[in-house]
């Protein structure tokens, strides 16, 4: 049976329970979501299906036991980050029974596994094309499943605030995110008074992505790390040449550009060759591998490393709410005189007593380690 033809034999299934359920239950619910949708949920959702089972840990910031909730979510979080996965499962042992909707990006959404567990609500990642998320969003509308998106990854700074907004809604939970929101806007608000009339003052940043995971040097453009390097008070170098959210930075290139921060960005695959950060990882694993890292891709040939101005940083940052945890280590890298005194580690202790379900645990940056010469 092809799509077309699934949608026609699932409208009649779903429709007659769908509205059972809605005039049975409380009001409906408005929303706007990030891609300027109006969506409207007939009631408060109870089930709730994932396109990027991710989305699990910033739910988990607003309710105790989001996995509860869950019908059918995407293979993502098992693949690329299986550590925090282990987490999510030992927390909550019912996510091994959890259906998964989308195995593969390529492969895309299966109805079939979506319509069964019947969800309230399908939330989508903004992420890919823009069309296709609107086909994705049609084609489950059809099925009388509405669709919500939210962003944590195109555009963190302007939609990371709505987005958890949006979340508040459909959990129930409004007072939880706006609890979050003034946390986060309290730390955001912080980094850009201290960098007020900063100016041009920005010192050129080279952002490696992955590194010595992959070849060298991978760099954002554009993207989401853009947005947060800009924010911190520094100049992406890749965003001058790449055309792209992602590419490739000749060494070459970096010497000539001779930036004054080197920060690299490493996750669960660090026995890849890359560098370890993350759930499990300590400090010290990932200071040696950030040498080492640096030495064999001849890095340490730029000025900002023999001056000891390199770092780590966790790339799961790019996508959760918690990255001002990212925005606060990078603006003390930037600019120690103006934020040498924030306290990421404090940070990341707050939101995990105050709001956390599946806490943060593990080095998630590190610094080269004191003494080292190249």
């Amino acid at each position: 049976m092809n799509r077309r033809q699934l949608l026609g034999a699932a409208l009649p299934l779903l429709a007659a329970p769908r509205l059972l359920r809605a005039q049975s239950a409380g009001g409906p619910i408005q929303i706007t979501d990030v891609a300027g949708r109006k969506v409207t949920l007939p009631r408060q959702p109870k089930r709730i299906a994932l396109t990027q089972a991710r989305h699990i840990l910033a739910m988990g910031l607003l309710h105790p036991d989001p996995v509860s909730l869950i019908t059918g979510w995407g293979y993502d979080l098992r693949q690329m980050n299986p550590p925090d996965y282990a987490t999510v499962r030992a927390r909550f042992p019912q996510a091994d029974s959890i259906p998964v909707i989308v195995h593969d990006q390529a492969d895309g959404l299966s109805l079939e596994t979506l319509i069964a567990g019947q969800p309230d609500v399908l939330i989508l990642g903004r992420g890919g094309a823009r069309a296709q998320n609107e086909e994705v969003a049609e084609r489950v509308a059809a099925l009388g499943i509405p669709t919500v998106v939210i962003d944590f990854f195109i555009d963190p700074m302007s939609n990371t605030q709505r987005s958890m907004a949006i979340l508040g809604q459909i959990l129930g939970r409004e007072d939880r995110a706006a609890a979050f929101d003034a946390f986060y806007m309290e730390k955001r608000n912080v980094i850009a008074r201290r960098l007020e009339g900063l100016g041009d003052a920005r010192p050129k940043v080279m952002l490696h992505a992955h590194a010595g995971g992959t070849p060298c040097c991978s760099s954002p453009g554009r993207g989401a790390y853009d947005s947060m390097i800009t924010f911190a008070g520094g100049h992406n170098i890749g965003a001058d040449v790449l055309p792209g959210a992602v590419g490739q930075l000749a060494l070459e290139y970096l010497v000539t550009q001779d930036p004054k921060i080197y920060v690299a960005t490493g996750g669960p695959f660090g026995e890849r060759g890359g560098i370890p950060l993350g759930r499990g990882v300590q400090k010290e694993k990932a200071e040696r591998a950030l040498v080492d890292v640096i030495k064999r891709t001849r890095l340490d040939i730029l000025s900002c490393v023999k001056a000891g101005r390199a770092h780590a940083i966790w790339h799961g940052f790019n996508d959760t709410p918690a990255h001002i945890i990212m925005l606060e280590a990078l603006a003390r890298w930037f600019h120690p005189d103006r934020c040498g005194d924030l306290d990421p580690a404090a940070t990341m202790a707050a939101l995990n007593s105050q709001f956390l379900a599946i806490p943060m645990e593990g080095a998630h940056w590190a610094d080269l380690p004191p003494g080292t010469a190249f």
